[in-house]
């Protein structure tokens, strides 16, 4: 059997089961009693092991397999889940998704997942200290989440749930447990380097549970003269003390052991609740009871059944392209039949009209796709980001079932990241610092999609310390964007906006998290190449929102189209209010600008055949002009053209590299006459 015809079927319905895996494990992680999702995860699992082996990808069946194995334990009541087992899953999951690339790149799908695979065995067997030594954790990191107060201490370190159950083990079997305080010398030059030493020297004796200061801020340097650990080993502890000691530039090593006694002093510690993703009408992550989410889809199938198939995204491509040109000879046989004015041949055009009319709205609606295709993503990815940042993060997501054009869709997903990652990064403060400020210690992020119009808005919303204005602009001056001058004129929202000047950022220090020393300047160059435009509010101290606005699509559109002497332009109807006449009089010259007063506000006059250097029409000359009234945002300005030609429905043409240069013009248009028109960027009109 050729298995070559059934790889795209397999690529589709793998990365649909591990969409599902990592949205129910994070349902799970918000409600870890809740066996029904167990389930669910499950039964993905055992169908995606299923597929993968028919397949042939013996790599991608075994790790499922393995996982399989952990979750069978778990609905069964043999296994309750905790930190390290959420980690180590999802840490399954990363690699799935990665194999499964790897066979849509051409690959084989084999990945070397022997440590995953360790540790999932480790789990199954009940020897959770070979699984953290398995999962190559770092030494002393935890592999667990942090307790709060109340949790399990001792020597000053916190220890979380899963280094308390390594610790008792350990002593149970026999083994020394040493609580060791290591300070270095006062003149060392390299304190980093002697840690290091006696670390590599406790690994070779034993292993280390944990460190404090961490081990990535040992790494760092971020200690002053000691740091303190906690070692099972075999070793005596005089021995142990004198190898250390003998480390150059260590001034003294105290070790302590730790007895049933002062385990006993030990209480299990509790699990914090986890950063939870949910959406809007849940009210709350659903960890308190077992009850179904809100506006969750049911498990049972109780009403009419919606038939699907899956077709290749290219044959929607060539239909769209096949469609375009049917609807340029539409348009030319309208223009033919107005023109000859049979009346047989207006009426049969008519109704072709109506048909071609008819049929657009389908192929359009074919290639909607919802929101929530990219919106998936994000959970996962917050759950990540606040467990690396230590910060508690609810995300909250609304209108996943907008929807938008596939080409848009495909475009937008980094954007998003970069913006999501600003606000968890920088927006969001610690649990400290919300705490000091009267705010619940769970920052909460809000993902909003919903139509306006002819377009779609994307919200990114934050309830953490908001911008600061006077930072940004003094990082602004400093770096030669704006001068201290046209900064104490400008108000709030110009200056938020000049975050997505090219290189800019506050970040004190660069980071993998957000802007990587960037900025947001590749956010608005992509939104704006999708022909949308990107803006933000921001209140200190109460939070920031960043608003995208994009077209329903990028294929056809409805156009007003418009004349600068013998030339034809194309201008979206989505960014039109009204058209109207202004006369010559009714111009003002303020501060150097052309300026017109409209239904009590004044607004920029904007000379299209200025702008596009159109040689026979000049609306100087003219006593009144026709004029459209366009819209970006809450911004507004007057566009002077020659004369109106009508609306029409036009397919969009990408110009390529022949008028890149040229930020008003979108692209071209080709008309029923047969005659190339530009397409008029409302928002590159718009300063």
């Amino acid at each position: 059997m050729d298995m070559n015809a059934y790889l795209s079927m397999f690529i589709d319905e793998s990365n649909d089961h591990l969409q599902s895996l990592n949205e129910n494990l994070l349902r799970l992680e918000s409600a870890p009693e809740d066996l029904s999702i167990v389930q669910v995860i499950f039964r993905s699992a055992h169908t995606l092991k299923g597929m993968s082996a028919t397949m042939g990808f013996e790599d991608l069946a075994s790790l499922t397999h393995e996982m399989e194995n952990v979750l069978d334990l778990v609905r069964n009541n043999k296994l309750k889940m905790d930190g390290f087992i959420f980690d180590t899953l999802f840490k399954g999951l990363d690699a799935l998704e990665a194999m499964v690339q790897d066979v849509v790149g051409g690959g084989t799908g084999k990945a070397d997942v022997s440590h995953i695979v360790a540790s999932l065995k480790a789990i199954v067997s009940g020897d959770y200290k070979t699984a953290a030594s398995a999962a190559g954790a770092p030494v002393g990191a935890g592999t667990g989440n942090a307790v709060n107060a109340g949790g399990a201490e001792a020597g000053g370190m916190e220890l979380d749930q899963f280094q308390f159950s390594v610790i008792q083990q350990s002593m149970e079997t026999g083994h020394h447990v040493f609580h060791i305080n290591v300070k270095v010398r006062e003149d060392c030059m390299l304190k980093a380097a002697r840690a290091y030493m006696v670390f590599e020297l406790l690994e070779r004796s034993g292993e280390v549970v944990k460190s404090e200061p961490s081990v990535q801020e040992i790494e760092q340097e971020k200690f002053d003269r000691s740091f303190s650990l906690y070692l099972i080993t075999q070793k005596p502890m005089d021995e142990l003390k004198v190898q250390i000691e003998n480390v150059s530039e260590i001034e003294s090593a105290q070790l302590t052991l730790l007895d049933e006694e002062s385990l006993s002093l030990l209480s299990k510690p509790s699990r914090p609740e986890p950063a939870a993703a949910r959406r809007e009408g849940d009210g709350k992550p659903a960890a308190d009871d077992n009850k179904p989410r809100a506006g969750a889809a049911p498990q049972a199938a109780g009403g009419a059944v919606t038939k699907t198939i899956r077709v290749d995204i290219e044959r929607l491509d060539v239909l769209m392209n096949l469609f375009s040109e049917l609807l340029i000879d539409r348009v030319r046989l309208e223009q033919l039949a107005s023109e000859i004015r049979r009346g047989d041949l207006t009426e049969t055009v008519e109704h072709m009209a109506r048909v071609s009319g008819d049929l657009q709205n389908i192929v359009l609606k074919l290639r909607m796709v919802p929101v929530e295709s990219v919106f998936n993503r994000f959970p996962r990815m917050i759950r990540d980001l606040a467990k690396t940042l230590d910060k508690k993060v609810d995300l909250v997501i609304t209108g996943a079932e907008t929807e938008l054009d596939r080409t848009v869709i495909d475009e937008i997903g980094d954007p998003l990241v970069h913006l999501l990652r600003n606000s968890i990064d920088h927006g969001i403060e610690t649990a400290d610092k919300r705490r000091q400020s009267g705010k619940p210690e769970t920052g909460t992020v809000n993902l909003r999609a919903f139509h306006s119009g002819n377009n779609v808005f994307i919200e990114i919303g934050d309830d953490g310390g908001g911008i600061n204005r006077e930072r940004v602009l003094a990082t602004a001056v400093k770096n030669g964007v704006v001068t201290a001058e046209q900064g104490k004129t400008m108000s709030d929202e110009e200056v938020y906006m000049l975050l997505f000047a090219p290189g800019f950022s506050t970040a004190e220090k660069i980071s993998d998290i957000s802007g990587r020393g960037v900025g947001l300047d590749v956010v608005k160059s992509k939104i704006n190449s999708l022909g949308g435009a990107v803006s933000v509010q921001s209140q200190l101290g109460k939070g920031t929102v960043f608003s995208i606005q994009l077209p329903l699509t990028l294929s056809i559109i409805s156009a007003m189209l418009i004349k600068l002497g013998s030339e034809k332009f194309a201008i979206p109807l989505s960014s039109i209010m009204e058209t109207t006449i202004v006369r010559r009089e009714q111009i003002h010259h303020i501060h150097g600008n052309r300026m017109i007063e409209f239904r009590g506000a004044i607004i920029p006059v904007v000379s299209l055949s200025r702008l596009l250097e159109s040689p026979d029409f000049d609306e100087s000359q003219e006593t009144e002009t026709e004029a459209v009234i366009i819209r970006k945002g809450d911004k507004w300005a007057a566009v002077m053209v020659d004369d109106f030609i009508g609306q029409s429905d036009i397919v969009l043409k990408p110009l390529g590299n022949y008028l890149n240069g040229t930020a008003a013009v979108s692209g071209a248009t080709i008309l029923g006459d047969g005659q190339v028109a530009l397409i008029i960027n409302p928002n590159a009109l718009i300063k």
